[in-house]
């Protein structure tokens, strides 16, 4: 592969499910960074487990053509076997585990036994990457889902492939476990330049552990960028709601705020409101308090208008109080 070609490319990819509601992926162009943690993010039916496969060689495209270091991804229409040899896919379900062998030999079956050497020191080498050298002689069967997770993924990672993607990987993990893994993966990702992509619904795992997103929305590409770009300056009303719980209110309820927008909708992420709890213009009746340990979550009321802000100081104001509030940022679309 020359320095100019890039290392996986989606060019004008499409696929479609016929049917009364059409789904797939449309028109899609994408280049996957090397060494990378690329998150596709979209709400439920948007396209983007479908454009997973498609990368990953499970699915054939209608028309286009996806590139890993210049050469054709074949779909399973041309491949008998789909899926291509560099890479590995981990999904929710770990339902190609052996739940009565031994993690270690969950591992292990997957190297060849002609070199024992690498058949011995491999499995070693993951399971201590993924913080789980300590599980090695325990039954898939006696372990937790997110300990049967990391072992799907351990078993992804054995073979060195050069991308592993990762489909709604965490929705059976404990958010404990969920935190570690993440962590896990961006260091082995740092450590061995290996290439990522996670397809997720949740705001909080791809913001924190991927270095790029892909916005998906009706099987096309809306917006890409970084978390930190696509977080603070969106520029699609669609992607604001997807990475924040966010305030969304019409031109005309934000003058409310105090807010003097020009364009039609106003969003207010809860973080960006700061309340006031002495002074005058306490408008604002908290309608209820949800403690979440380090913040609470305030809901608010003034007339028909209602939003949310997160209070980082727990026991400033009760129920029912009044309370006056100061926007401090705020996105108009």
């Amino acid at each position: 592969m020359s320095d100019s070609t890039p290392f996986l490319q989606a060019t004008a990819l499409n696929k479609v499910y016929p049917g009364k509601h059409q789904s797939g992926v449309h028109n899609i162009n994408l280049t996957i960074q090397q060494g990378k943690i690329t998150g596709i993010i979209g709400e439920s039916g948007s396209g983007k487990s479908t454009l997973l496969r498609l990368l990953f060689g499970l699915l054939s495209a209608d028309s286009g053509e996806v590139r890993f270091e210049g050469e054709r991804v074949w779909g399973p229409v041309e491949k008998l076997i789909p899926g291509h040899d560099a890479m590995k896919m981990v999904t929710q379900h770990t339902d190609d585990l052996n739940l009565f062998a031994k993690v270690w030999d969950n591992i292990s079956v997957l190297l060849p036994n002609t070199d024992l050497k690498t058949k011995t020191e491999r499995p070693e080498q993951v399971l201590r990457q993924l913080n789980m050298f300590h599980l090695a002689d325990k039954r898939v069967a006696d372990l937790s889902g997110g300990e049967k997770q990391r072992v799907a993924i351990a078993r992804s990672l054995v073979s060195h492939p050069k991308v592993l993607l990762l489909d709604e990987p965490f929705n059976q993990v404990d958010t404990t476990f969920r935190d570690g893994l993440q962590q896990d993966i961006r260091k082995i990702v740092r450590e061995t330049g290996l290439t990522v992509i996670i397809v997720s619904h949740d705001p909080a795992e791809v913001l924190s552990m991927a270095d790029e997103l892909v916005v998906i929305k009706g099987g096309e590409i809306l917006e890409t960028g970084t978390p930190k770009q696509l977080y603070n300056q969106p520029q699609n009303l669609y992607t604001a709601r997807l990475l924040s719980n966010c305030n969304v209110l019409m031109r005309e309820e934000a003058r409310a705020l105090r807010v003097k927008a020009v364009k039609e909708e106003v969003v207010i992420y809860p973080e960006w409101i700061t309340p006031v709890t002495t002074g005058k213009n306490l408008d604002w009746a908290v309608k209820e308090i949800l403690f979440k340990g380090s913040h609470e979550d305030v809901h608010l009321e003034y007339g028909p208008i209602e939003i949310h802000l997160t209070n980082h100081e727990p026991g400033l104001f009760d129920n029912y109080s009044h309370i006056g509030i100061v926007v401090t940022k705020y996105l108009e679309f």
